[in-house]
């Protein structure tokens, strides 16, 4: 194992203040099915779109450790607000994690960043479970080293509102398929969003379908060319592991705070005769039980961002990551669903927080890696990979 001497960072937390004003904003976000745009605009103010973005560029120097912890105090305010901003920290973690590694071909994210533009993910597309290692939007060359790109593009966040919208295809007019991926400017053009955003929950994030059509991202403003197919490369590990990591972390803080709605609720609670539900013996162990569940998938995603900061050289990373990210997800479900049975019927109302958590922790079973997507990776690290 190696590691590096943490670059220079500030603090930075949501203030309280804020906090408290996102939290009130989330059921109205929910009901009306509406983009978070009053939390972007404050937040954006606040210097949250510049906190992975190093100090000497004006930003806080987050690392991936500092951020997720973040993302974790935000979830418990507005899981969809967490979520969705959370792209753009994905983007500039990973710029960090390039960075940090000795590459700088991910600067125009951290140019991007500092100036308080919001950054987005173009990459997800129906029916293409390879995700990164593939793609079935096409690159066309324009023979200056842009290209134009053409396909649909699934669970685009912060559709309403980004700045720079990553985009990503595959140029078939060489001997060899080539992946691109470059960055597109909401002025550019030939990038459309359909209205189709009507989920369970998760709904403030306003992830849209999105139509590239001949979109041109001139050479400039191409970051990469991969190869099809898994490789190693400091681009998708940095990806892979601030998605990875940043996501889980807003599971762990759903199921935070279903623990403390929980306690809370059981405690203003008391039977006929008189005895506090608190002093209810099972109704205890399934409290403990919770919060033990939340503490452990915070210090997995803790230690492990701790280490893609440190630059830790882990033979089974892949593993670690898609493993993390799952049992968070899985966790956080069962802890919301606990935190209902314990609180009881109340909990079952529309607009109770803790129905609106139990409608948005489920959206963590689609975001890559899924479970079983998860379980082939750590299959194949430990078993090898199956026969052709």
């Amino acid at each position: 194992m190696t590691s590096s001497t943490p670059l220079e960072h500030r603090p930075w937390a949501v203030p309280d203040d804020l906090l408290g004003r996102i939290a009130a904003r989330a059921p109205r976000y929910d009901a009306d099915n509406a983009f978070c745009a009053e939390d972007l605009a404050e937040l954006r103010q606040a210097g949250y779109l510049r906190i992975g973005v190093p100090v000497r560029d004006g930003g806080s120097g987050l690392g991936l450790r500092d951020t997720a912890a973040v993302q974790r105090t935000l979830a418990t305010a507005a899981p969809a607000t967490a979520l969705g901003l959370g792209m753009h920290q994905v983007w500039v973690q990973a710029a960090r994690s390039v960075s940090a590694r000795g590459a700088s071909f991910l600067r125009t994210v951290t140019d991007a960043a500092g100036a308080d533009r919001l950054l987005a993910f173009g990459v997800s597309e129906p029916g293409n479970d390879a995700v990164l290692f593939d793609s079935l939007t096409t690159a066309e060359p324009d023979g200056s080293g842009g290209y134009r790109f053409t396909g649909t593009k699934v669970s685009t966040s912060l559709a309403p509102a980004w700045d720079v919208l990553s985009v990503f295809g595959k140029d078939t007019s060489g001997p060899e398929p080539r992946l691109v991926h470059g960055f597109a400017e909401r002025g550019d053009g030939g990038v459309r969003h359909l209205d189709d955003w009507d989920t369970l929950g998760m709904r403030a994030t306003q992830s849209r379908t999105t139509l590239l059509e001949g979109v041109h991202v001139p050479a400039h403003r191409i970051v990469r060319t991969l190869p099809v197919g898994p490789v190693a490369d400091p681009f998708v590990f940095g990806i892979f592991a601030a998605f990875e990591l940043l996501v889980a972390s807003v599971y762990v803080g759903i199921a935070s705070r279903a623990v403390t709605l929980a306690v809370d609720r059981v405690a203003a609670r008391t039977a006929v005769d008189g005895t506090p539900r608190s002093a209810d013996p099972d109704v205890r162990r399934a409290v403990a039980a919770m919060r033990g569940a939340t503490d452990a998938v915070q210090l997995q995603v803790d230690a492990l961002a701790r280490d893609v900061d440190e630059l830790v050289v882990h033979d089974r990373w892949f593993p670690l990551l898609v493993g993390t990210k799952a049992r968070a997800v899985d966790t956080a479900q069962h802890v919301v669903d606990e935190a209902m049975r314990v609180v009881g019927g109340s909990a079952f109302r529309a607009s109770d927080e803790l129905a609106r958590l139990a409608r948005d922790v489920r959206a963590g079973q689609y975001h890559p890696s899924t479970r079983d997507s998860a379980l082939r990776t750590i299959a194949a690290a430990e078993l090898g990979p199956l026969p052709r």
